[in-house]
């Protein structure tokens, strides 16, 4: 059965200055994590990932280990603002259920808690680009964790034909200038034929993506500093729906083609 929202719950590329790569925007650092209607249905589907292929959509280097603790301890913190109570040594969640964080497991628990994955990425000392080195991966946009693991910003983009040199050289940049007071966000816009969430696909593979899909999707991606490790995460809120659902003004920009993606 299909997770869908029951309207797209963002859209910031129906302004023309978002729709230049990469289309970053500044965010309000009480907006950086995000609840929508289908936090339910997606919730119950990660949960089912995480119990069946964790393996898949989980995993953590050594060096990350600090940042991701670092990470968890900061979503908790702000977790009452966004519709979780106490309850139970854990948390209420906006579903009614009630979820105890592990310590020890925290990319497994924050796949518990919110709808967005979050993959920490880092700059060795003396490298010239960001690393990623951990995610919890439950929604992959035809990509896998397996392919990109410990790999540089511009290796992961391999397959992207418009990130070129150019374009990796503004995102490292960008990378380097995030500071934990100002995060960052842009959207990328997708038809797809199929409504599935998980949707990895091996690096240069066949996608689904397709000009006429009924389904658009459509991923929050997020970009923060964490303050004591330095690390920078990056979170990807994923929304699906129907063609059918877009305001006539979305839908407009949608068959006009006006995407960006990445």
């Amino acid at each position: 059965m299909a997770i869908l929202q029951s309207h797209l719950p963002y859209a910031p590329w129906m302004q023309p200055a978002a729709r230049k790569l990469p289309g970053v925007m500044p965010l309000a650092p009480d907006e950086w994590l995000f609840v929508d209607d289908a936090y339910g249905a997606q919730m119950a589907e990660r949960a089912r990932l995480l119990a069946t292929q964790e393996g898949d959509v989980l995993a953590c280097l050594p060096c990350a280990s600090d940042a991701a603790r670092e990470l968890l301890d900061l979503v908790l913190a702000h977790l009452p603002q966004y519709g979780f109570s106490a309850k139970g040594g854990g948390f209420q969640r906006p579903d009614g259920l009630r979820f105890v964080p592990d310590p020890a497991r925290p990319l497994w628990s924050l796949g518990h808690l919110l709808q967005a994955d979050f993959c920490i990425l880092q700059k060795p000392r003396d490298g010239d680009e960001h690393v990623l080195t951990g995610a919890v991966l439950c929604f992959p946009s035809s990509w896998t964790l397996a392919d990109k693991l410990g790999r540089a910003l511009g290796r992961i983009h391999a397959p992207v034909d418009s990130y070129d040199a150019q374009m990796g050289a503004r995102v490292q940049r960008m990378f380097d200038m995030i500071r934990p007071e100002q995060p960052l966000w842009r959207a990328n816009l997708l038809r797809y034929e199929n409504p599935a969430l998980y949707q990895p696909r091996r690096e240069f593979a066949p996608k689904d993506k397709r000009r006429d899909g009924v389904y658009i999707r459509s991923e929050r991606q997020v970009l923060s500093r964490l303050p004591e490790s330095r690390a920078v995460v990056f979170a990807i809120h994923t929304a699906v729906v129907h063609i059918d659902a877009l305001t006539p003004e979305q839908r407009q920009i949608v068959d006009a083609q006006m995407t960006h993606v990445g």
